[in-house]
């Protein structure tokens, strides 16, 4: 297509001219929200029916909501990975969004999405940093920069236009990476209505008549390909500015309030969105099985030369020793249901391997203690607590950190990325030449692990023996004498 001039992409050369009532508003129309929430609802459309047009409002002054307008709101989704082992790559026209609106030049347009008849959702991404409360916002005039102003102002608007109707009220699906994240949105959108003398009806009517549902996401979109935007234009017989790529693997779990379930047809279109009582088991497994992977993984990884994860998952002792680990150390600690945790956990080796993603080791390893402290610390302990006795390869794991923070393999340094008095610690721990003193001084560190981990039985010599064995062979004969010796 080197010599065609191509049209920019719009509606009418597209064909999809169809007109959808507005029935969500979405804040946040970055890479995420349109890989994502616009993908799922654009299926929902196409295959399920469900007929809903959604309003993109740009959540800052400095966002680029113009440029989805000048191509009619529309944008290619490539979605690409590996699903049961098969390579999956594909692309489609997302013609979800009907409109774009920047409340900072169009206030009026903006406040008028609240007296859309069939307005039913709000849906967001605005970086975790989004649900906060800035109380130099004290006053209602707008426009707001903080979004959960701009959401409290929206309802408001529509309590008031609809005269507080029962059947008006919203539902509100945050996407941000935070625990409870709509039930921080609603405390701080109470918080507006208090500092702005709002009418108590107003409050009653959010507490009573709108939902707010708590949510997990999980999709990787690296957005805009710009290191290989040519071979996508390549792909294409339009010109496309606003081209995403992301993964195929999506996850989306939200609590259920008011029969979400009945409002929104997900189980019509082949995407793991579950509607639940309860998303916390969800978060367990994503944050020991998923995050925690990436974690277990690191040092040993790094200390054998890895530098992706996808290189590391395909490396026959690296792979295999993150696959035994998950699934013999890690799953039965859980407590939830086995085939579910097994289902899920071969989808996390599947996106590991994803040849189109490249994840550096090195960019894993920003604050590592703290990752592993969260992510994988609960996994050993619990093994401990279950079986009495030590889970090796998390033990190996674990030994493979602290011999990480040593700072350098031979000549090389090693991608240390921590707060400086992590790093210094350990810097101070490494003047010490016996590894047992290295392993009691590093186990008993409680501002790392919140607790003495000396106290685990056998731990402190265990890991010993697994530093010992790092400094005297490559990883892979290490990890081998170590079990064997523990076994």
């Amino acid at each position: 297509m080197e010599n065609q001039i191509k049209h920019q992409l719009n509606r009418k050369q597209n064909g999809s001219q169809e007109k959808l009532p507005i029935k969500i508003v979405q804040f946040g129309g970055g890479n995420f929200m349109r890989g994502f929430t616009d993908y799922v609802i654009d299926q929902l459309n196409k295959k399920a029916g469900f007929n809903a047009g959604i309003v993109n409002v740009q959540p800052t002054q400095g966002g680029s909501v113009h440029k989805l307008e000048e191509q009619d709101n529309l944008y290619t989704l490539f979605s690409r990975g590996i699903k049961k082992g098969e390579i999956i790559d594909t692309k489609q026209v997302i013609s979800a969004i009907q409109k774009s609106v920047n409340p900072y030049t169009h206030y009026d347009e903006f406040l008028a999405l609240a007296k859309e008849e069939e307005l039913e959702f709000i849906f967001s991404n605005t970086t975790e940093t989004g649900i906060a409360y800035d109380e130099s916002e004290n006053n209602y005039a707008g426009p707001h920069k903080n979004f959960p102003a701009k959401v409290a102002v929206l309802l408001h608007e529509r309590f008031k236009h609809f005269k507080g109707a029962e059947d008006k009220g919203l539902r509100i699906i945050p996407c941000e990476l935070i625990e409870d994240n709509a039930l921080a949105l609603k405390e701080i959108i109470l918080k507006y209505a208090k500092l702005w003398n709002l009418e108590e009806g107003f409050v009653q009517w959010v507490e009573q008549n709108n939902y707010f549902h708590n949510t997990l996401v999980d999709r990787i979109v690296p957005g805009y390909p710009k290191d290989d935007a040519e071979t996508y234009e390549d792909q294409l017989d339009y010109e496309d500015r606003m081209m995403v790529v992301s993964e195929v693997f999506l996850l989306w779990v939200i609590q259920e309030a008011g029969n979400l379930k009945a409002r929104i047809p997900f189980d019509q279109i082949n995407e793991q969105i579950l509607v639940v009582d309860d998303i916390q088991p969800y978060r367990l497994r994503k944050v020991r099985i998923l995050n925690g992977g990436h974690t277990l993984m690191l040092a040993p990884a790094i200390l054998s030369g890895k530098e992706t994860v996808k290189e590391s998952v395909d490396d026959p002792f690296i792979g295999q020793f993150l696959r035994d680990t998950i699934f013999n150390e890690v799953n039965p600690t859980l407590g939830l249901d086995e085939s579910e945790i097994k289902d899920f956990a071969d989808e996390v080796f599947d996106r590991f391997r994803n040849p189109f993603i490249k994840h550096y080791q090195a960019s894993i390893a920003l604050y590592f203690v703290s990752k592993f402290k969260v992510r994988i610390l609960p996994s050993l302990l619990g093994y401990v607590d279950i079986n009495q006795k030590l889970p090796l390869n998390l033990t190996f794991s674990l030994a493979s950190l602290i011999r990480f923070y040593n700072g350098s393999l031979g000549e090389k340094p090693l991608p240390l990325n921590d707060e400086e008095s992590v790093v210094n610690r350990f810097r101070e721990i490494w003047e010490n030449e016996d590894h047992e003193q290295v392993a009691a001084l590093a186990l008993r560190e409680t501002a790392f692990w919140d607790t003495d981990l000396t106290q685990v039985d056998g731990l402190t010599s265990a890991v010993a023996k697994a530093l010992w064995e790092i400094d005297h062979h490559d990883m892979e004969t290490a990890y081998q004498n170590f079990i064997q010796f523990n076994s």
